[in-house]
């Protein structure tokens, strides 16, 4: 049984949401705006956080914030579910660490498998033995969910990290966005391709050896390129 937490300010919404979870065979609490559901998440690490972007008090940004600031949190799937479906606010969630977006109105079956989808990669994540991998300066530690480069951790989210050692485990072949969306968020993501571009983006910025490393293949999608065996190409 999963515990998945509902910051959800319509009552009718959170019920029916708790509905199919539990019959699911989930447990759902319900947390009716933002500072309730900010104090629920730390006081029981939740295993997928489902969070309104529309909240009385703190909004749902402010919330993605400040979980993924929080080391307890920091690595909680996030589902945004809002009545907001431009690119832009999608696009914000997304840089602020959510790893799923989902608008209003919305199918609860197809929310519930979302969820599942978040916690199978969960599992399947924490269920793998402990492993160590090195990509020039970097050292991925996939038991602990630990990244540092030369020696300094980097805090990423739990979607940039899996991100990054999927194309660490499989650096020099061509991965289309669709492959990663389908291997890295476990299911066929239905909000474009866009997210992806969004956590390269991140990735590139927290860690300045994959600036060049993750080559753009043009209209396609990525490949990493270990940088040491590129400049010896070209020498």
């Amino acid at each position: 049984m999963s515990d998945i937490l509902i910051v959800e300010d319509d009552r009718d919404i959170a019920d029916l949401i708790a509905h199919y979870l539990e019959r699911a065979g989930h447990q759902a609490r319900i947390a009716p705006n933002g500072g309730d559901g900010l104090a629920a998440a730390r006081d029981r690490t939740p295993d997928v956080i489902v969070l309104d972007l529309m909240l009385p008090g703190l909004d749902g940004l402010e919330i993605c914030r400040a979980l993924r600031a929080d080391v307890r949190t920091s690595r909680v799937p996030i589902i945004m579910l809002t009545a907001r479906a431009e690119e832009s606010d999608r696009i914000a969630g997304l840089e602020l660490g959510a790893d799923d977006y989902v608008t209003k109105p919305f199918s609860p079956k197809e929310l519930v498998a979302r969820i599942n989808a978040q916690v199978r990669r969960e599992r399947r994540t924490s269920s793998v033995p402990p492993a160590l991998l090195v990509f020039a300066t970097l050292t991925i530690d996939i038991d602990r969910h630990v990244v540092r480069d030369a020696g300094r951790e980097v805090h990423l989210a739990a979607k940039e990290f899996l991100l990054l050692q999927y194309l660490v485990e499989h650096q020099g072949r061509v991965l289309s966005r669709d492959r990663l969306l389908t291997d890295v968020w476990g299911y066929q993501y239905t909000g474009g391709t866009r997210t992806v571009d969004v956590h390269v983006r991140r990735l590139r910025e927290k860690l300045p050896v994959l600036t060049d490393a993750i080559v753009t293949v043009k209209q396609f999608g990525y490949k990493l390129l270990d940088p040491a065996a590129r400049d010896r190409d070209e020498s």
